[in-house]
């Protein structure tokens, strides 16, 4: 784990069932690109689409909430096996409860990450409020942990082991590739 962690934060996140993240700048570093036929184009870090599998595979559920909509989008939570996916939404904390109510979970169950002023009343809402590096100052006041990677760069992946390990679920996620 990166950094040392309080008696309360460390609580905070053995409680996590579920991690919701954003997408643009959050698991990309937020640019959108567009061909020239004007399809958009997204650039997503491998090594966080693997944390997320580990984070899944040690029965942690994952899910997507972001603003924006995009097929890119779909296709990445596909490749991924992320089936909560809402796009559009232009209320987080609406498509929070929903997921709430389908999961059957607490506020205080859940982590999400987000990089955005829309994401400040979702990131009030949950038990482990995250921020990538690069998110916005503003943001960072409403947050437990703030990753040492930016967004698009790795730092889904980190928050994904610090959850497993925080949980004591890495050895679980990742024995296989160790035997």
């Amino acid at each position: 784990m990166p950094k040392k962690l309080s008696a309360s934060l460390i609580k905070k996140i053995k409680a996590v069932k579920l991690l919701i993240l954003d997408v643009d700048g959050v698991m990309t570093d937020g640019s959108i690109i567009y061909d020239d036929d004007g399809k958009e184009i997204k650039i997503f870090d491998v090594k966080d689409g693997h944390g997320i599998k580990l984070l899944m595979r040690a029965g942690i559920d994952v899910a997507i909430i972001t603003a924006r909509e995009s097929q890119v989008v779909l296709h990445r939570a596909k490749n991924l096996g992320i089936d909560m996916v809402y796009q559009k939404a232009m209320d987080k904390v609406e498509a929070f409860n929903e997921i709430l109510q389908k999961k059957q979970l607490s506020e205080k169950e859940v982590a999400y990450v987000g990089d955005e002023l829309v994401d400040i009343p979702l990131l009030r809402k949950v038990g482990f409020a995250a921020a990538v590096k690069d998110a916005v100052e503003d943001l960072k006041m409403y947050v437990d942990f703030i990753t040492e990677k930016n967004g698009g760069q790795g730092a889904v992946r980190e928050i994904c082991e610090l959850i497993l390990k925080t949980q004591g679920k890495w050895g679980e996620a990742t024995e296989k590739y160790f035997m």
